[in-house]
């Protein structure tokens, strides 16, 4: 089965398809920018444009940064508020005319990694956390996604940890490796305190400089850097669509939010 993997980010739209087996792009990305405003219309438009440099694709996965219930956008932090309560997967479906699996953009990313890269045959729980912008996140118990998690938004010093911790925050105040590192230890513990996991996955772009801060911080959990890095969320994204085509949807739940193993 061919699938192809489509990343919705803040800057743009970029998708390829991809081998399922080996975790791999069959060709070069093409990427457009993410239209602005960014409102459904020319969003599904710039996915399209995307989607049109492939073909002999069968299904298609979607990322998006925020909350996606069974298909349906139901928060839009970073993109335009139209989006708040679309028919996403439908959307999407009917303007491409294929079906498409539409998760979030911390999920897909998470679900590449632990298919194909630093969480690979990891049992038990694994976290996955990308910082960035924001601290996005994704969680799975022996390769189940347990979706839409947003444990970027916990309470860490009196703030969102993501105004303190995310890799914007480090960058808006200036603040040292040492600094900052410090600040993502403490959230670290924190959210190693609620679930006790195996592994924490670092992504998100600052992933590439994991040995500045990484050997700072001093917590029980297994720390790695991500790998896959800039191809994570198209990669997610078509595994999750492969998912999602092989699995038994039980009563209009999307086969992945429903416990339908992503890896493993």
């Amino acid at each position: 089965m061919a699938i192809l993997g489509i990343d919705i980010g803040g800057s743009g739209v970029k998708g390829a398809p991809v081998d399922t087996v080996r975790g791999e792009l069959l060709a070069e990305r093409f990427r457009v920018p993410t239209p602005q405003p960014s409102d459904v219309t020319s969003v599904v438009e710039a996915v399209a444009q995307v989607a049109a440099q492939f073909d002999g694709y069968d299904r298609v996965g979607v990322t998006f940064p925020g909350v996606v219930v069974d298909g349906v956008t139901r928060t839009a932090a970073n993109v335009d508020k139209s989006w708040l309560d679309a028919p996403a997967a439908q959307l999407f479906s009917d303007r491409l005319g294929k079906p498409v699996s539409v998760l979030n953009d911390a999920d897909a990313a998470g679900a590449a990694e632990v298919a194909f890269g630093a969480g690979k045959d990891q049992p038990g729980l694994v976290v996955m956390l990308t910082f960035g912008t924001g601290i996005g996140s994704a969680l799975f118990l022996d390769g189940t996604l347990i979706p839409n998690t947003e444990f970027g938004h916990l309470e860490l010093d009196g703030h969102d940890a993501e105004t303190r911790a995310s890799d914007r925050a480090r960058e808006t105040e200036d603040l040292s490796w040492e600094k900052w590192a410090g600040r993502v230890g403490n959230y670290l513990r924190h959210v190693e305190m609620l679930l006790s996991p195996r592994l924490f996955i670092i992504g998100g772009g600052v992933s590439k400089k994991a040995d500045r801060f990484l050997p700072l911080i001093d917590i029980r959990t297994p720390m790695v850097p991500a790998t896959l890095l800039n191809n994570a969320g198209i990669i997610g994204a078509a595994v999750t669509a492969e998912t999602d085509a092989k699995a038994a949807s039980p009563a209009g739940v999307t086969p992945h939010e429903a416990g339908a193993k992503v890896a493993g």
